[in-house]
């Protein structure tokens, strides 16, 4: 960690040629990408958990209530 942050220093302090700094530049837009991906599928998953916990609640109640 400490040393990934001190090469991102280090280049913020010397310039370079524009294709390696756009280069630089996709490569941290692929790793966004990455996380934002993975937030996503983590997000389908608890929706599904939840539709699949309220589905199972609902039949449970179903079965317990007694005619009134």
């Amino acid at each position: 960690m400490f040393k990934y942050m001190w090469t991102e220093f280090r280049s913020t302090l010397k310039m370079l040629p524009p294709s390696q700094t756009a280069a630089h530049e996709l490569l941290h837009a692929e790793h966004d990408l990455l996380r934002a991906e993975a937030g996503v599928e983590y997000a389908q998953a608890m929706v599904t958990c939840q539709k699949q916990r309220i589905k199972r609640l609902k039949a449970y109640l179903g079965k317990t209530e007694e005619p009134t």
